[in-house]
């Protein structure tokens, strides 16, 4: 499961990354550098010379150095989490490198050398005759995770905000009130923004606009669903019709004139519900078909000439929409969005001190992160929210993405407003700061940003990340993605609690080292918990004691 997480996460990475090459040689001119300031920050991350030279060469610098993560075959620590990950951690992985050699007389890696490589490696190990060792197993999954974390999802961050633009906050609506009944709607699924920036461009178009004014449609409305969805909302004011369960709800309303989709959490049996109603469900990825799907290849050369066509193809479909099917829900609430790492560094004034000194003062008692997706064993969202608003109740300041994140914009709970559901010390916080108390980072690769955003406030402490006051939490998890997100949280020094059970009960020793050994290895440790209430309890515990420890108290 990690191997294919990590696959997922990482293979998404890697096509931001040779677009910013493509751009920086000039060979893709349907794309451009849009965050000046973004490629500078990261340029100085990996020690890429920015004096004297143009914006295009030293893209072409970060995504060589990207690329060359991915693909490398000498045994050195990649350069992107070498570059990000704080020090105190970096000198723990290592340690425990060396312990394991120790005590084994076995060469086992900690620190990933090749993103692809580790993957790899896991299938290996996997197949039938070859590795029979519980740990030896686990941590190289862990080396993997750590590969996605700190390599594939991290490049896949930087590298977008990099071409498309370093998220801000603002304000969005989410639901399916978002859904007009006289504009054509275009529903944008998966987790590749590099069509759906596209697409969203395109749609702004006068002569788009125009020729679905010629159909009889009032304009064109895109909106997006799942973490293809989060993507656009975080850069663009771009509205949200759901997260993961509500993709087929959208078609259902039958107002949707094509569901366009890349890769990743997308229904095979989307396909076949469309044919009920006129929507065209249009897949777009040379890795992803789906029968009864028209399919329009997405060529980033080509970028601007597809996303029209595929606009043209919904404006063509309103004439087909059946009023007697059309029903959207008069659902929607207003989210703000928007909290990249930089957002959040610049509410607080510039350095992770604010934070820290409500930490100390015990306004906030520390920060839980929450992510995932939704899953038909647990009702839809029921567990996020209801995670989400016990932990601020206890003046924990919530951060997460994806489908969280989805869930919360759904419940009108990413607003100021819902700092009223907070403990005094946090309602202070978030109305002095002008921030919700749960925080919207992007989508699920963006976990990367939670991980920067730790190493920060880390370093600014000179401490390890595991000594933080933190705790994440997949209570609503699915997909492989998910552990291995779970997992490279855990080997960062963050105890993650998740519902459902992961499949692991099968051997005793893999549970032990996952919620015990792993505790006193990496800092980090897996809770497994479906009662809110326990689970919080366990999180408030493991907060509070590391805030007491970290101010000596």
């Amino acid at each position: 499961m990690i191997a294919a997480g990590a696959a997922a996460h990482s293979d998404h990475g890697r096509k931001p990354a040779i677009l910013l090459k493509e751009v920086a040689e000039g060979v893709n001119k349907d794309y451009s550098i849009k965050d000046i300031d973004k490629l500078k920050a990261v340029a100085k991350r990996l020690c890429v010379k920015t004096e004297g030279r143009s914006d295009y060469e030293i893209a072409n610098d970060i995504a060589d150095i990207a690329l060359n993560d991915y693909g490398k075959q000498t045994s050195e620590p990649i350069k992107f989490l070498s570059s990000y990950a704080p020090v105190k951690l970096k000198e723990k992985w290592k340690s425990i490198e060396k312990s394991l050699f120790e005590n084994t007389g076995k060469i086992t890696g900690v620190i990933p050398r090749n993103i692809d490589r580790e993957i790899v490696d896991i299938m290996h190990r996997t197949h039938i005759g070859v590795d029979n060792e519980p740990l030896s197993l686990i941590i190289q999954g862990i080396r993997a995770s750590l590969g996605d974390g700190w390599g594939g999802s991290l490049i896949a961050t930087e590298c977008q905000d990099i071409l498309f633009g370093t998220p801000k906050v603002h304000t969005v609506e989410a639901n399916l009130g978002v859904l007009s009944d006289n504009e054509v709607n275009i529903v944008i699924h998966g987790h590749e923004p590099v069509l759906s920036e596209k697409i969203v461009e395109a749609a702004q178009s006068s002569e788009l606009l125009k020729y679905a004014e010629s159909k009889g449609a009032a304009g064109i409305n895109v909106v997006g669903m799942c973490c293809t969805g989060n993507e656009i909302l975080m850069r663009h004011n771009v509205s949200l019709a759901g997260n993961e369960l509500h993709q087929e709800l959208a078609v259902i309303t039958g107002s949707v004139e094509a569901m366009v989709v890349d890769v990743q959490c997308i229904f095979p049996a989307l396909a076949n519900l469309s044919r009920c109603f006129h929507t065209k469900f249009i897949s777009t990825s040379d890795q992803a078909a789906f029968p009864g799907a028209v399919h329009i290849q997405f060529e980033e050369e080509k970028a601007n000439d597809i996303a029209a066509k595929i606009i043209k193809m919904a404006i063509d479909n309103f004439k087909n929409r059946d009023s007697d099917k059309l029903n959207i829900p008069n659902i929607k609430k207003s989210a703000v969005v928007g909290f990249s790492t930089e957002q959040i560094t610049e509410a607080l004034g510039g350095s992770p001190k604010p934070l820290v000194d409500a930490i100390v003062a015990g306004k906030i008692k520390g920060i839980a992160g929450i992510v995932g997706c939704n899953n038909p064993k647990v009702t839809q969202d029921s567990m996020h929210i209801g995670l989400a608003k016990e932990l601020i109740k206890r003046d924990i300041l919530v951060i997460g993405t994806g489908c969280w994140a989805i869930a919360l914009a759904k419940a009108g709970l990413l607003s100021l407003e819902a700092a009223e559901f907070a403990g005094s010390g946090l309602k202070e916080v978030c109305n002095a700061l002008k921030i919700p108390p749960f925080l919207h980072m992007g989508s699920c690769v963006d976990c990367s940003r939670m991980l920067v955003l730790a190493g920060a406030v880390a370093d600014y402490l000179k401490v390890d990340i595991s000594d933080l006051p933190l705790f994440g939490s997949a209570p609503e998890w699915m997909t492989e993605k998910a552990v291995s997100i779970g997992t490279y949280f855990v080997a960062s020094g963050v105890p993650v609690h998740l519902w459902p059970v992961p499949p692991i009960l099968g051997s005793n020793e893999v549970v032990e080292i996952l919620t015990e050994t792993a505790k006193n290895v990496f800092g980090g440790y897996f809770v497994i918990e479906e009662d809110v209430t326990k689970a919080v309890d366990i999180m408030e515990k493991h907060i509070i004691e590391k805030r007491n420890k970290l101010i000596g108290a």
